[in-house]
């Protein structure tokens, strides 16, 4: 199975999506159908439709895998914008997924409930 998806259902020949991202993955897998559907829904909330994938079953293609270097599946290859970048596993980490792709910058992610400093709880010293 090789299966382009078009974000938006259409496709214009004459504008290159931002993102172009290859799904490969195991058949019917629980974690190649979890990888699927946690890229459709990170690219739904993140990507605004301007995004390509394409999604590699190496049990029926096994060949494609040499292109792109595989050695473990799932493995989520964004080819553009370059450099290219890889993610393998089940894509369940959404922060990961998103600096994986360059969605987020690498800083530590913000707490809930960060402590309030003394001033703010009326503390005096």
């Amino acid at each position: 199975m090789k299966k382009k998806v078009k974000a938006n259902g259409n496709f214009d020949e004459d504008r290159e999506p931002a993102m172009k991202l290859r799904l490969y993955v195991a058949g019917q897998t629980p974690k190649s159908l979890a990888a699927l559907s946690n890229l459709k829904r990170i690219c739904a909330k993140h990507l605004d439709g301007k995004y390509e994938l394409e999604v590699i079953d190496l049990i029926k293609n096994p060949q494609l895998a040499q292109g792109d270097q595989i050695l473990a599946i799932p493995t989520l290859v964004r080819n553009l914008p370059v450099p290219m970048r890889k993610i393998i596993g089940d894509l369940s980490n959404v922060d990961r997924v998103l600096v994986g792709l360059d969605l987020r910058g690498t800083g530590p992610v913000p707490e809930k409930n960060p402590p309030l400093s003394e001033k703010a709880m009326g503390a005096k010293l």
